[in-house]
């Protein structure tokens, strides 16, 4: 088998060992961006979300934050209701 690219910071393996190499010429914005709307709508959910976090990470960086800044941030507090 043969990697095909990296997604989210692992290598993602074809089955058949190729991939796609497909070079699309658009005239058109629309058309393009609707390309990419069926594109992403095709792949997993697992994918997608590992996509959106690259993304998130990378832009965290570019703003100099360190790794660690890239989990939740947030204080659970308990109210307790008054019985009714």
């Amino acid at each position: 088998m043969v990697a095909s690219h990296e997604a989210a910071g692992e290598l993602v393996w074809l089955k058949n060992g190729r991939m796609d190499k497909t070079i699309r010429k658009y005239t058109d914005f629309d058309e393009m961006k609707a390309d990419e709307y069926r594109y992403w709508q095709s792949r997993p959910v697992h994918e997608r979300l590992a996509a959106v976090w690259e993304l998130t990470e990378e832009g965290y960086k570019l703003k100099g934050f360190e790794p660690d800044a890239f989990r939740l941030h947030r204080t659970l507090v308990h109210f307790e209701r008054a019985p009714r």
